[in-house]
């Protein structure tokens, strides 16, 4: 058998194709920060009040409200992450707008 064999090419292009398939596979499991659970967020929502001086202001139920709605919202990962480590900072300029525009528009709701 020659090298060159048609036979032999599309067992060499298989074998060539898993290493790709493995690069993907393995880029895709660090494409970055997981969403944090409404629970976690929750946690960092309450421990960035309390870092304020305004801990009694924020209830379990009140922050349990807002994460879901920021969780459930086009949130970057990243920022959810910070709020979610109890730190008041987002990762774009576009999460700020967003974040603060959740937050108030849901006040009534979880602040009821």
């Amino acid at each position: 058998m020659k090298l060159n064999d048609r036979n032999l090419r599309p067992a060499t292009r298989l074998l060539m194709a898993l290493p790709v398939a493995a690069l993907a596979f393995s880029l895709a499991a660090c494409g970055g920060p997981s969403r944090p659970s409404a629970d976690d967020v929750a946690d960092g929502i309450q421990k960035v009040y309390t870092d304020m001086g305004m801990g009694d202001a924020m209830t379990d139920d009140v922050a349990q409200c807002f994460a879901e709605k920021l969780v459930d919202s086009d949130l970057s990962n990243e920022t959810l992450n910070y709020i979610a480590n109890g730190e008041d900072k987002q990762s774009s300029e576009e999460d700020k707008d967003l974040t603060t525009k959740i937050l108030t528009d849901n006040i009534q709701e979880c602040a009821a």
